[in-house]
This record gives structure tokens, C-alpha cells and sequence, in this order.
């Protein structure tokens, strides 16, 4: 017999509605509007490490809402941010699921350690106020010349666990992790920080990149890593880089994983027992 029963308990529910609605306080105390983007578009994301699920005859389910949050923000959007369901295809376990809550936002004229302030800011709403530590990707990795990203990777998973507890903001990506945030004046370095919290990595923000000819050069980059891994390549987002050329405005954005901070406010150690139901 199927089990019927949720996930969570009603009690837990409650508390996720209840942290939902502080997080629209936060917002709406800064002026910060919330918008809504569809989960589906036309376009899945050429980064190697996310891969998008497809729905045959209409696109992709979204990974992230940034593209379209950044085609408001070239259109004239003051700050905004987005809360709601993001997709993800073979991401399951204690920290993951493939339909996830992703809490996203961008903010005008800031830089990635305003950002990143506003960040703890909103962490300490939810979670009660803490002291944070920073360290740099290499203080938290060892040396990075010379090592392949296969290994950085695993270093930085295994290190990020160990960080409990506790909470530490990484900032100082190397220079080919920039993903989508610009470089730092060194020229070696990403304008980028991820906030890990009691070993559980929480949020990932940029100081964002703007030039469309250095983003397209990503991309192109991404499909490459793509074929070698013998993944297939994705389209470009042809509407997404028009905006780009039309102008994104200075601004930094952050992409936070709302079911973890949940689990974290609620003191529990899996996914499950913020959801309602999984769907897979």
C-alpha cells in the first residue's frame, strides 16, 4: 500500500511557512520587489556541473531563475528577487533533490561583499544572529596552480563539511571558477563568495559579470567542458545575451538553497523533513 503520509510533519510545515514569510519581511523592509519567472524556458545551461531536465515539446525546467531575472533588471527592474521552485536532473540525497527551493536576488549597485553582507543579514533573521568567519578559496583548499578541477572539487566539498560548526564565508574563487561573476582587479581571482553554514553550503552570490562578448565566451567555453565529459551541448540563450547587450546594470546577485536554511532553522539533517512530499 502506497504511503499517503507527508514528509514533514504538520508541525514542521508550519515552521517552513513561517520562514517563508520572514524572508518576504526581509525583502520588503529593503524595498526589494518580488517578481515571478517561469519554470519553463526555452533553454537549458551550458554549465558542465547542472544539468537541466528536459520536458519533451517545451524546453527545460529552469536550474536558476537568472537569466530571466537579469533580462528584468536590462529592462529597467529595480531590485528583485524570486522565491519558488528550481529543477535539477540526478540531484538526490540528505542535502538534495531534483525540485528544490531557490531563493534568488539581485541587488543594484552593489558589490559581491555588500552582497555578502545582506546575505549574513537575512541568515541571522532566520537562523538568529552568529558571528561569521571568511576564508579565502586557497585558505580553505590548500595550493591551487596546477591542480586539476576534479580534485579542487572533492578538496572543497570535504572541506566545506568540515566547517561545522560554525558559519564562514569562502571568498576568492580562482579565476576559471568565475562561472558568471567578474574577475577581481588581480586579474586571478572571481568577484564571488558561497556562504557555508555548519558544513552545509547555503548560497552562492557574484558581483556579476555584464560584458556580453566575455559571457558568450563562457559559454562557449562551458560547451566545451561539455563534450569532453561527453555531455550534450547546450543552445545559447539568444534572448538572454540581447538583454546583456542592451545593458544589465551594475548589480550583484546571490542564489540561496531556501530547503537548507530550512533544515537548518528547524535543526534537522535532511531535506525531507522541510518537504511536504518529494515528487521522485
Amino acid at each position: 500500500m502506497a504511503d499517503w503520509q507527508p514528509l514533514a510533519t504538520v508541525a514542521q510545515l508550519q515552521h517552513r511557512a513561517q520562514l517563508l514569510g520572514r524572508v518576504r519581511a526581509f525583502f520588503a523592509e529593503r524595498q526589494v520587489v518580488e517578481v515571478q519567472t517561469p519554470v519553463l524556458a526555452q533553454h537549458g545551461v551550458t554549465e558542465a556541473d547542472v544539468q537541466s531536465i528536459r520536458v519533451d515539446k517545451y524546453g527545460y525546467l529552469q536550474t536558476s531563475p537568472e537569466y530571466q531575472l537579469k533580462r528584468l533588471l536590462a529592462a529597467g527592474m529595480p531590485s528583485c528577487y524570486q522565491l519558488g521552485p528550481a529543477f535539477r536532473h540526478g540531484e538526490q540525497g540528505r542535502l538534495h533533490n531534483p525540485e528544490f527551493t531557490m531563493l534568488e536576488w539581485y541587488r543594484l549597485d552593489f558589490d559581491h561583499l555588500q552582497l555578502m553582507f545582506e546575505v549574513a543579514d537575512l541568515v541571522d533573521k532566520v537562523l538568529g544572529a552568529q558571528p561569521y568567519q571568511r576564508l579565502t578559496y586557497a585558505e580553505l583548499v590548500g595550493p591551487v596552480n596546477s591542480r586539476p578541477r576534479d580534485e579542487l572539487d572533492l578538496a572543497f566539498a570535504d572541506a566545506c563539511a568540515s566547517l561545522s560548526p560554525g558559519r564562514f564565508f569562502i571568498t576568492d574563487y580562482p579565476a576559471d571558477q568565475a562561472a558568471l561573476a567578474r574577475l577581481n582587479s588581480d586579474g586571478t581571482s572571481a568577484a564571488r563568495f558561497e556562504l557555508v553554514v555548519d558544513g552545509v553550503e547555503i548560497a552562492n552570490g557574484y558581483w556579476e559579470l555584464t560584458d556580453v562578448d566575455e559571457h558568450r565566451r563562457r559559454f562557449d567555453r562551458d560547451n566545451a567542458t561539455r563534450q569532453a565529459r561527453g555531455l550534450p551541448t547546450m543552445a545559447l540563450d539568444e534572448a538572454f545575451l540581447q538583454a546583456l547587450a542592451a545593458g544589465l546594470p551594475n548589480c550583484a546577485g546571490v542564489a540561496l538553497g531556501f530547503d537548507r536554511l530550512a533544515m537548518l532553522a528547524m535543526g534537522a539533517n535532511n531535506l525531507s523533513q522541510t518537504l511536504a512530499f518529494r515528487g521522485t
